[in-house]
């Protein structure tokens, strides 16, 4: 069994004249031990050793992208995984994607770890095509895009959460008429022929992902931003699909991670 996992760490888990949550991350991952991990918001990653002591805590081998103009996005494997391929998507995204193709016994799985524009609906669009473009690259038939797509479903009545939020946060989630929600990069990668994980795994809930309890994000209001979703014969390999709530998940970040278990193991 492999098990994958997403998560938006908040600014590299350092607050700006805050705490330091990195000791926090560190505890939740050891405790789920994901075989790939899809990281986000890496700041100061990208310089001195501070990747390379992450990594090395969780007993995982990174792979980093970093970003002209947001901050580097991560795909880390748990050995006996090997890549394959490894690779930053060459495209301007806002922040950055990360492409590993990694060795199962069923084939090369490709994950694309990505971090879509939190400004602009119609730029997370375009990056959303970006990323189904690159995982069409991929080999053979297993591919899984996981990270913080700042977009909601496509699926679910958004009405309630988007009044709640401030107004400078609602425009975010609107299109230019102001009353349509913007859900369209997530209903490209679903049109793409991914699909969506945790609804495969028939979770309970509606599987909202920010803010935490404890992390801050006040530019949300209880929203699923953050997703794994898999090509149709990755979808046949899932056996959970869920979201991590309580204990120290409510302090180590503003965004919950979500874990997968999938029918596969390392070459």
């Amino acid at each position: 069994m492999l098990r994958a996992m997403t998560w938006n760490i908040r600014t590299g888990g350092r607050d700006s004249g805050g705490a330091d949550r990195r000791d926090l991350l560190v505890r939740v991952v050891a405790d789920q031990r994901p075989d790939v991990l899809a990281l986000q918001e890496l700041r100061h990653f990208d310089s001195g050793d501070v990747l390379a002591d992450f990594a090395g805590r969780v007993g995982m081998r990174p792979h980093l992208a970093r970003s002209c103009f947001g901050q580097p996005v991560a795909v880390l494997l748990r050995p006996p995984l090997r890549a394959l391929t490894a690779t930053r998507v060459r495209r301007p995204f806002h922040h950055a994607a990360q492409r590993v193709t990694v060795a199962t016994t069923a084939g090369p799985l490709t994950v694309l770890s990505v971090h879509l524009d939190p400004y602009s609906g119609l730029r997370r669009r375009i990056e959303a095509g970006w990323a189904a473009a690159a995982l069409r690259r991929a080999p053979g038939e297993l591919a899984l895009l996981a990270g913080d797509l700042n977009t909601l479903d496509p699926v679910a009545d958004h009405t309630d959460r988007i009044a709640r939020l401030p107004a400078a946060y609602r425009r975010r989630h609107l299109r230019r008429d102001g009353r349509t929600v913007e859900t369209r990069a997530v209903a490209r990668l679903l049109a793409a022929g991914l699909v969506d994980l945790y609804a495969t795994a028939g979770a309970p809930d509606g599987g909202l992902t920010a803010p935490t309890r404890h992390g801050g994000g006040a530019e949300f209001s209880g929203m699923r931003l953050d997703y794994l979703l898999g090509t149709a014969a990755l979808a046949g390999r899932v056996r959970d699909c869920r979201v991590l709530r309580g204990g120290e998940t409510e302090y180590a970040s503003d965004h919950y991670p979500v874990v997968a278990d999938l029918d596969l193991d390392p070459a």
